[in-house]
């Protein structure tokens, strides 16, 4: 019996041995050899795990950086340039600066929620809804109001304004487009911030004709051109049925914004313009008394 017990404890013991060798070779075989600049990079990056770079998160933009060798093409849009030129110095590659961007809700909130047509009354989710429901303006292309950006951004940059459509913090807005993503019917874009904070952009995505789009905001854009024939730099253009700015040509001159007959074109950022005071009483009455007619000869 003590001999069987022994012969059990051998073969297993050399079993093990055999089976821990095997491990040992495969794994020395298929190990993977990570560059330690890898994590390097990875402590620079924010930690936020957004996806705004299109990668899988931090570590997959820090692996795509190191394997890449330089910038181009990638970039931490939460980090902005300070975090880019700290990778850039650690991969010894130069980095351009970007240009800040923002989130910017293109939906005029203005007469979206006074033309109700229906309720609804399911499961409050603008990806759900989306597919079952048109939204209560009757507007097919508009804000649904339920806030899926709002849970999808982690930076508390964009919450519910009171009239059901989203309010962009531009302080806190990292542009790192989860909002945009997070949105089905892409009324959430990614803009420049533009130079001192102003921008002008179409607050409208409805591409329906302009009569129907009026019955559900009149707000929207109507497709008109006058926007585009009143731009100096070509910036605005019409298709199907919908203005857009680029803003890579915009020079906000705010023609525009002037000329749209449903003020669907919005600026952001520009002062008020300055109040005429009113005119003194004495000024009034002088300029009300009557003028003398001269002497006839």
């Amino acid at each position: 019996m003590t001999q069987q017990i022994l012969i059990a404890v051998i073969v297993l013991g050399a079993l093990g041995i055999l089976f821990a060798a095997l491990l040992y070779i495969v794994a020395q075989k298929f190990k993977v050899v990570e560059d330690p600049l890898i994590d390097e990079v990875a402590e620079v990056l924010p930690g936020a795990n957004c996806g705004g770079c299109g990668k899988a998160g931090c570590r997959a933009f820090a692996e795509a950086c190191v394997q890449q060798g330089n910038m181009e093409g990638l970039r931490c849009a939460p980090g902005g340039d300070a975090v880019m030129q700290k990778i850039g110095q650690l991969l010894g590659c130069s980095v351009e600066q970007g240009e800040p961007m923002v989130a910017v809700v293109r939906c005029n909130p203005a007469n979206c929620g006074d033309k109700r047509r229906s309720n609804y009354d399911g499961l409050r989710s603008c990806a759900f809804e989306a597919t079952v429901y048109t939204g209560e303006s009757g507007c097919p292309f508009g804000c649904l109001g339920c806030g899926d950006c709002v849970a999808a951004c982690q930076f508390d940059a964009i919450h519910m304004g009171p009239d059901g459509v989203p309010v962009v913090d531009a302080d806190k807005c990292t542009a790192c487009g989860a909002c945009a993503k997070a949105c089905p019917r892409r009324v959430i874009e990614l803009r420049n911030k533009g130079r001192k904070d102003r921008r002008v952009y179409v607050s409208c995505v409805n591409k329906e004709k302009g009569a129907v789009a009026m019955k559900s905001c009149s707000n929207a854009c109507i497709g008109c051109g006058k926007c585009e024939k009143v731009c100096p730099v070509s910036a605005i253009t019409v298709t199907d049925n919908l203005s857009y700015i680029d803003y890579t040509k915009c020079i906000a001159c705010r023609k525009c914004v002037v000329e749209c007959p449903t003020k669907a074109i919005k600026d952001v950022g520009f002062p008020a313009p300055a109040v005429k005071p009113a005119p003194k009483p004495e000024a009034v009455e002088a300029t009300a008394q009557p003028v003398a007619e001269p002497a006839k000869a």
